[in-house]
């Protein structure tokens, strides 16, 4: 008994701590203070996912602070697109910690599956927003935290969402095989039921099948289109709470943005500029991060035309209309790779040395050790 009293009692010691180290990062961002992403703060995240995973497989809080908690998730959600990440990711994983505790005790069959709903959206916008910092390792562990959650659920629609999210993983990090073989897998678990992932699913699956077979090619081209066909289907059969939400349901806006980016990939550079240039009037003014790479995508739109000058005036016009703190790992990456296809296509280009130099002058924020 004395030694399960200190295990425990460490226990509640370390996860004070690793709140701390992330309320202290927090008013730091909020101070404006540039912070990195360091080994002391990775640590305090990983811990907090690892004590949720703990609670999860080991065996009473109010309706009415359950309902502000559900409130809270649904506010992050909103947040997601205009945040900085790093702030963003300590709020959530705040709650995140909050939710663990209170499933540290056994409640309700009812209560406790609201607490595990809400720990599988958590951990799965902790996994979006640590793909957008460019840690893929950590966005792999928390997809696998949200898919233990959402298991306890028994709920398709949210078991599917988590599974579409992972597979934007390797999606953006160079295993679109992975990635295609994670959105059937959220089709399958949606199988008829309406919802977010059975129009998110087949998008990645054209995405995917684009990046495996490149651009062009008319089988490759059929079958994405086909998939990206299923997709609207689906989004018209969506509840409108669920359209109207862009983190855990999926948006007109998002459908319009992931279509171009297949079509881009795809080599439909006409019909994926058109798309895209519709993509971007549905956004408002505060939000950053999707508008950001579908500016991106048309600068790719104006490359394969052959028009080299528009393409670096978008790519350079994009990139320097990024704000303090708006700059993580996975746009960095992006941009990075547009210099490349612009130097692929146009090495001497009077402007282009001076879009590589900005490039190398403001590294991304929020580095990641060891991504």
């Amino acid at each position: 008994m004395l030694i399960q009293s200190i295990s425990n009692s460490s226990s509640v010691v370390g996860g004070e701590e690793d709140e701390n180290v992330l309320r202290r990062t927090l008013l730091q961002l909020l101070a404006g203070s540039g912070i990195a992403l360091d080994g002391q703060v990775l640590g305090s995240v990983e811990s907090i996912r690892r004590r949720m995973d703990d609670t999860l497989v080991s065996a009473t809080v109010s309706a009415a602070m359950l309902d502000q908690w559900e409130e809270a998730t649904i506010g992050f959600g909103r947040q997601y697109m205009n945040t900085p990440p790093l702030r963003l990711l300590c709020d959530v994983l705040l709650e995140f910690s909050a939710v663990r505790k209170a499933m540290e005790r056994r409640q309700p069959v009812d209560l406790q599956e609201r607490l595990c709903r809400m720990a599988a959206q958590l951990a799965g916008l902790s996994g979006m927003i640590m793909i957008n910092l460019g840690d893929h390792r950590l966005a792999r562990s928390f997809f696998r935290t949200g898919r233990t959650a959402a298991d306890e659920t028994g709920d398709r629609a949210l078991r599917a969402w988590v599974t579409a999210r992972e597979a934007l993983v390797p999606l953006y990090y160079g295993d679109p095989r992975e990635a295609l073989n994670l959105a059937k897998k959220s089709r399958d678990m949606a199988g008829q039921t309406p919802c977010a992932a059975q129009a998110m699913a087949p998008v990645v699956e054209a995405r995917a099948l684009a990046m495996m077979s490149g651009s062009g090619k008319k089988d490759v081209v059929d079958q994405a289109k086909r998939a990206l066909s299923r997709a609207r289907a689906a989004f018209s059969q969506m509840a409108a709470v669920d359209q109207d939400d862009s983190t855990f349901g999926y948006t007109e806006r998002q459908l319009y943005f992931h279509q171009g980016d297949a079509l881009v990939k795809l080599g439909q550079a006409m019909e994926a500029d058109l798309i895209l240039e519709q993509a971007l009037t549905k956004y408002g003014p505060a939000d950053w991060l999707d508008p950001t790479f579908i500016k991106f995508d048309r600068a790719q739109c104006k490359l394969l035309e052959g028009d080299i000058d528009e393409a670096l005036a978008i790519a350079q016009a994009t990139f320097d209309g990024l704000g303090d703190n708006c700059r993580p790992g996975i746009l960095m990456q992006r941009a990075h790779e547009m210099a490349k296809e612009l130097e692929a296509k146009a090495p001497n280009h009077a402007g282009l040395k001076l879009f590589q130099e900005a490039l190398r002058a403001a590294p991304a924020e929020d580095p990641v050790i060891g991504a």
